[in-house]
Formats: C-alpha cells, sequence, structure tokens
C-alpha cells in the first residue's frame, strides 16, 4: 500500500475552494478566489436554477414541510448569513431570496451565458404561477 504524499499548499487549496463554493445569504464576501473555485462555483450555482434547479427547491420546500407559497409572507431580501440558514419563510420565497440572485453571481463567460437562459426560464415560471395563483389564468 502506498501513501499520497499532498503538499500542504494543495490540501488549504482545496480546503479553501469546499469552505467558499456554497451561497451563504446575506451580504457575504468571499475572500478567497481561484479559477478552480470559479468553476466549481459556477457548477453548484447551475445545478441550483433552471428547470431542476425548480424541482429540487419544490422537493426541498415539502421535505422541510413549508407552504408553497404565501402572499403575506414577503421575501427578506436582507438578510444575515444566520437568518437565511434558518429561514422557515414559504417555498417561492426561495427564488427571490437566492435562485434569482445567482446569475449576477456567476464567474465564468460560460457560467453566465448558461445563468441567463435558467434565470429566465425561473422569471417565466415565477410569472405563470402568479398568474395562475392569483385566477388570471
Amino acid at each position: 500500500m502506498s501513501s499520497l504524499n499532498v503538499e500542504e499548499e494543495v490540501i488549504i487549496h482545496i480546503e479553501n475552494i469546499i469552505t467558499n463554493i456554497s451561497f451563504k445569504g446575506g451580504k457575504h464576501l468571499q475572500k478567497f478566489k481561484s479559477p478552480e473555485l470559479d468553476v466549481i462555483q459556477d457548477a453548484d450555482r447551475l445545478d441550483a436554477i433552471g428547470a431542476i434547479g425548480i424541482a429540487r427547491t419544490f422537493n426541498y420546500g415539502g421535505h422541510k414541510n413549508r407552504e408553497i407559497y404565501n402572499s403575506e409572507i414577503k421575501p427578506n431580501l436582507n438578510m444575515t448569513k444566520e437568518e437565511y440558514k434558518n429561514s422557515n419563510a414559504p417555498t417561492l420565497n426561495h427564488f427571490y431570496e437566492k435562485l434569482l440572485l445567482l446569475k449576477d453571481r456567476m464567474n465564468t463567460k460560460t457560467g453566465k451565458e448558461m445563468a441567463n437562459h435558467r434565470h429566465k426560464f425561473i422569471e417565466q415560471f415565477l410569472d405563470e404561477f402568479h398568474k395562475e395563483w392569483d385566477g388570471e389564468l
């Protein structure tokens, strides 16, 4: 059995990538940057938006037993990291509190292009949702 020796510098770099991948909510400013983080972070964010992101969002909201929508509970666009982490808001609020913000947080050219398409799809979905909810369709 051979032992794998990884340089301390590489380990620290990977730890920094892992620590900084996720959306933290609030006004969190990322302190670490690298090309590898840019690509991984874009992939993580792209996974959260578009058709699959919509499905995942409602799946998670159902798992947490959250309301789908409540017009009396407005999205909180100024949450702290702790408020974001502990939020029990209706599932639809998550689109405004996170998903619609991701397009402008992409790092790479390809990520930005893909995010634009998926962002538009979410906007169309929300428009349709609200029209149906309000009895317009």
